[in-house]
Formats: structure tokens, sequence, C-alpha cells
């Protein structure tokens, strides 16, 4: 049913799309593109792109429209569930900080309203990994032709990585990991937004992100906290990783940890007892930590709400 809100979300009115466009533009949109539309080739919850022809260059593009309203709908949305979180504030049981979660998460997705935003954090997030990983491919941002509610990009052919039948897909998601996993613990710029849509399949067999709109920024003190707790994960030093878990703010300090470790062990025990990543039972795994995080006062810190 979630995937369904991914792929299925309808398209608005074109003639509103073209009347935002041309606003935001300050002028025709024939004197900017030689060809656009006239429909929508995809739709998402904030905009809708359209396929179109730079009138200067020729260069085949993609142009998102933001849909109308959306600032005043998702502010109503987010400060009802504001409210929510004050109120479960009084509730013993809720150790995470569901305010300060809120917060983090909308600071954020006002960020992503802001399309002139996303260009650039598409621009900073290429440079940030072309020379270690060419095979991924971000579309380069036209920036003479982006506005607010606009955004004009290159237009990349594929499919999606999700979808595709090719032979290198299974490569490709190892290039995913480790693309995701230099986000998190060396550049500490997270593209925080990977749903199926946005990770295609180039016909040169080539990974493409797509959508920059929803970033967050990692602090080294976070990707240095991470990176020992792999590292102790590794070497199965339990008490070290209950320790980690404090430095990265998921157990407040002063509690008593010695209760935690018994089963957390146990659970890396099972996860770690050999055979590779395709004898883990990922949902048994995840269960049982859910389990241990509603037993014992385990957190999730507000950076933490995008990653």
């Amino acid at each position: 049913e979630l995937q369904k809100l991914c792929d299925k979300v309808p398209s608005f009115d074109n003639k509103i799309a073209f009347d935002t466009l041309e606003r935001e533009l300050g002028c025709k949109w024939q004197e900017v593109y030689s060809e656009l539309g006239p429909d929508p080739v995809a739709a998402a919850s904030l905009g809708q792109v359209y396929k179109g022809k730079l009138k200067s260059n020729g260069d085949i593009v993609a142009v998102k429209v933001q849909r109308p309203a959306v600032l005043e709908t998702v502010s109503v949305d987010l400060y009802i569930l504001r409210r929510v979180g004050v109120a479960l504030r009084s509730v013993p049981q809720i150790n995470t900080d569901v305010v300060g979660l809120l917060d983090e998460w909308a600071e954020r997705f006002f960020e992503e309203l802001d399309y002139v935003k996303e260009g650039d954090n598409a621009t900073k997030f290429a440079a940030s990994i072309k020379d270690d990983l060419p095979q991924v491919v971000v579309p380069a941002t036209y920036a003479e032709y982006t506005r607010r509610k606009v955004i004009t990009s290159e237009w990349l052919d594929g499919e999606k990585l999700s979808q595709s039948t090719a032979d290198d897909v299974g490569d490709l998601v190892n290039i995913g990991v480790i693309c995701y996993l230099k986000q998190l613990l060396d550049t500490g710029f997270f593209h925080a937004d990977p749903h199926p849509g946005n990770l295609i399949r180039t016909p040169d067999g080539r990974l493409a992100i797509l959508d920059f709109g929803l970033m967050t920024n990692i602090d080294d003190n976070i990707k240095f906290g991470m990176i020992e707790a792999i590292a102790h994960l590794i070497h199965k030093d339990y008490d070290a990783i209950v320790e980690d878990f404090v430095t990265l703010d998921f157990i407040p300090e002063g509690v008593d940890l010695k209760p935690i470790l018994p089963p957390l062990s146990r659970v890396f025990d099972q996860a770690l007892a050999g055979g590779g990543a395709k004898n883990i039972n990922f949902q048994e795994v995840a269960a049982d930590l859910a389990q241990i995080t509603f037993d014992y006062p385990f957190r999730i810190p507000p950076y933490f709400a995008l990653i």
C-alpha cells in the first residue's frame, strides 16, 4: 500500500502547472523550451515532471513543477502532528523526543519545497562522489531555468533499479550500498529519499540517483560514532556497542547498561553467526531489535529522523 503512494500519485491540472512555470520563470514557456509536455511523464506528492527541450541548445531536460498549495496543506498536517507529539511527552513509555523528530523532519521538508536549494544539493552531491564513484550519475541542474517552484535538470533515460531485469542489477545494488555508506560515514551529505522511483539503471549500466530535495547533514561526531559502532560489531565487542548507543544518543546518559547487554548480545550473535547476508533473517533481527527498544530505554535521536 505504501508503494502505491510512490507509484500512483495522481497528476494535477496541466494548466495550473504551466501557469506556475511561467509565473516562476517570468516569461512564456516557449521562450525557454522549444518543446515541453504536453502531459507529465511522472507525478509525485510535491510536484510533477515534464519532458522538454531547451530552446538555447537543444538539450533534453526534465522540468519539475511544484503542486499548488502544498506548503499550506503540509504546514497544517505538521502542526497537528506536533500537537500530538507534545501530548505524547506525558506518556512515560515513550522515550523518544517525538517533537524533536518532527521538527528535524519538518525543517528538511520545508527545504525540499525550495527547488533552487534542491538544484544546489544535486550539484554538491555530484561533486562529493565523482572521484570515488564514477558508476553513479547525478542529473545536472540548469540553474538559469530553476526557481523556487520549478527545477530544470538533465534528462536521464533509464528504468527503475527495482524493476530492472538486467544482469548487472546485483552489481548496481552493491554500488548503491557503497554510495550510501560513503554518504553516511565519509561525506556526511546524505540523500534521504532513496525510494525506488529515485534509483534508476541507465542504458549504459550506471546507477542514477534522482531528487535531491530531502537531504541531511551528518556531523563528524556522529560519523565517527557510527564507524566505531561498526568496528565493535565486527569484533563482537558488545560491551562497547552499548556504550556506542549512548554516544550516538540512542540511550540516555546515566542509564544502567547491564540489563541491556544480554538480549542485545543474543540478537547480534544470531545475526553474525556466519554464512553471510543471505543467511540472515532480517525480519527476525528487526523484530528482536524492536522488542529490545520497547523493553529498554532506547530512543530515536532527532538527527536520525532522516537517516
